[in-house]
């Protein structure tokens, strides 16, 4: 196949990419606003995606560091090829559509990182990756990030408290949700310096392994300005099946946690947009909430949510991975092997979204299972009384059709 072709290829996947990341993460950054009342819907989507679209703009570090260091050099360049990275980009998409489909807080950028990772490993061996650059720029941020986030939420909120002397509940409009608007506003800003810059990354390494450009180059501007248009039409997207699930208003986050939750968020992500390093807003927003309910006076962790969030943390970098080398792997068999990766790809994809469509309701907001992982007492005990409530209504409506049923059964047996 001819190299021109497959570039383009893997230039149409990786913008794919970059749309459902943002199709994924526009709940990091507009879910507490809206579920307290600070942002109508529709203005918190817009928001999110023109400023996604501004925030891909401010820097190319973090792309840098992907295109110039995460992939070895060897003597006729860098070592893995353009079949590789489409490969990796498919085991990312795949792993990102079933994350978003079951509502999994996972990362877009670890899904990213584990595919390149995979298809790198079995297309040219296990050197071509540089582990040093991987535990420094991605493997220590993803480990640290959410627990500095969820400290210095903890204590914003703690502060927040002492400031208002009592808890800003959603139905109170207070300074504190006006200061909402501005921090989520900055997680969108945030988002679109660190995760639009992994895609930009991707391209130009691609760029570079065909040769179409030197490995001294930085990020062009068209790859930039590719990038910032699909992630940001990608959260505007994905912000409409947002809105339709906070309907119900799920998240148990007050005014005054979010503002400090998303504070904290939007702070850890600039810092490290900054130094370079690729995190996961995923990551951070949930360590940001997490903290943000420890905060409040007598409340407690759920360590069964709190695992589960951690679990999908720790499986997205190797199941992405998995599928990227098995894309890898299909792919050695040339034109074929691409043509099939390509295929499977498209027919995973394709089903995942037509089967979300089919099944609206089922996907959960990443933020409100980070929520969810703190409880006061209080709110323990109305749900336990909700749980039986609920528990008795079902066996009582069981009855019911039970005694249905026999009654039914009885007049027929009447008849004959």
């Amino acid at each position: 196949m001819d190299i021109t072709l497959i570039v383009v290829l893997v230039i149409a996947l990786a913008l794919f990419f970059d749309f459902t990341n943002g199709f994924h993460d526009t709940a990091n950054a507009m879910a507490t606003p809206i579920a307290t009342g600070a942002m109508k819907p529709k203005v918190a989507v817009t928001v999110a995606a023109v400023l996604n679209l501004v925030g891909a703009f401010l820097s190319t570090a973090v792309a840098t560091s992907i295109s110039h260091g995460l992939i070895n050099e060897g003597p006729g360049g860098v070592a893995i090829t353009p079949e590789m990275i489409f490969a990796g980009l498919i085991g990312a998409v795949v792993w990102n559509m079933i994350t978003w489909l079951r509502g999994l807080p996972s990362s877009s950028s670890h899904a990213l990182f584990g595919g390149l990772i995979g298809a790198a490993i079995v297309g040219a061996g296990f050197q071509s990756v540089n582990y040093a650059a991987l535990m420094t720029v991605v493997i220590i941020p993803a480990f640290l990030s959410p627990v500095i986030a969820a400290l210095v939420s903890l204590l914003s909120t703690r502060i927040a408290y002492r400031i208002t002397r009592r808890p800003v509940f959603p139905n109170e409009r207070g300074g504190f949700r006006i200061g909402q608007v501005f921090t989520s506003s900055m997680v969108s800003l945030a988002h679109g310096t660190n995760d639009a810059q992994k895609t930009m990354g991707v391209i130009t390494l691609t760029l570079i392994a065909s040769g179409a450009q030197s490995s001294t180059q930085g990020v062009q501007f068209w790859v930039v300005i590719a990038c910032a248009l699909a992630i940001a039409l990608g959260t505007y997207t994905g912000g409409w099946r947002i809105i339709r699930t906070l309907g119900s208003g799920i998240t148990e986050i007050r005014a005054t946690q979010g503002f400090a939750a998303e504070a904290s968020t939007a702070a850890t992500i600039l810092a490290s947009s900054h130094l370079g390093f690729a995190l996961s807003t995923t990551q951070v927003s949930s360590g940001s909430i997490i903290g943000a309910g420890l905060g409040r006076r007598g409340s407690k962790i759920q360590w069964s949510t709190a695992g589960k969030i951690v679990i999908a943390w720790f499986i997205t970098l190797p199941a992405s991975a998995a599928v990227g080398a098995i894309a890898s792997g299909i792919a050695r068999f040339g034109v074929v092997g691409l043509v099939i990766d390509a295929v499977i790809g498209a027919v995973v994809i394709l089903g995942l979204y037509l089967w979300s469509l089919r099944k609206p309701h089922e996907q959960a907001i990443e933020v409100d299972v980070a929520a969810n992982a703190v409880f006061t007492r209080k709110e323990l005990r109305d749900l336990q009384r909700k749980k039986r409530a609920e528990d008795v209504a079902a066996r009582r409506a069981e009855l019911s059709r039970e005694r249905t049923l026999r009654r039914m059964a009885g007049r027929k047996g009447g008849r004959r």
